[in-house]
């Protein structure tokens, strides 16, 4: 699914996702900083997208939220060409936060292939964020 204009595509598996561009709007189906989505999004996501992602569940007013946000932008630029990164406001989006349910924030989402594979609660930074993400995905 492109993040700018919500359109489905098809990317090649192994291919680096920076090779890629939307067919509606042209904009490149990686995300090199992460993207904020909202319900109807995430929803999409969910329902038709079938590559991988991360979900980093926050909300403005968490401390730990905010010591983690630098890592997970450096990480969408580690992890340009092989996963998209995105952010969900978890005040501004409560029925996503409970439908995925969310109990504390910062929480980690993994999807591949269009199932959810993995869940961290709690805040990583730097090194620790990498190996979760590789971990979680089976990049490594």
């Amino acid at each position: 699914m492109c993040h700018k204009c919500g359109a489905l595509n098809r990317a090649p598996s192994g291919r680096a996702l920076s090779a890629g561009k939307c067919g509606k709007c042209s904009a490149s189906l990686a995300t090199p900083h992460p993207v904020d989505i909202d319900d109807a999004k995430l929803s999409r996501l969910q329902a038709r997208d079938e590559g991988t992602f991360i979900i980093d569940v926050w909300a403005p007013w968490c401390g730990p939220c905010r010591m983690m946000a630098p890592a997970y932008d450096a990480a969408a630029t580690s992890f340009v060409d092989r996963v998209r990164l995105f952010r969900l406001n978890s005040d501004e989006n409560q029925a996503s936060a409970a439908s995925l349910g969310i109990r504390g924030v910062p929480t980690l989402i993994a999807y591949r292939g269009g199932r959810q594979v993995a869940h961290q609660s709690g805040a990583q930074t730097g090194p620790a964020l990498n190996r979760w993400i590789s971990s979680a995905i089976s990049l490594a």
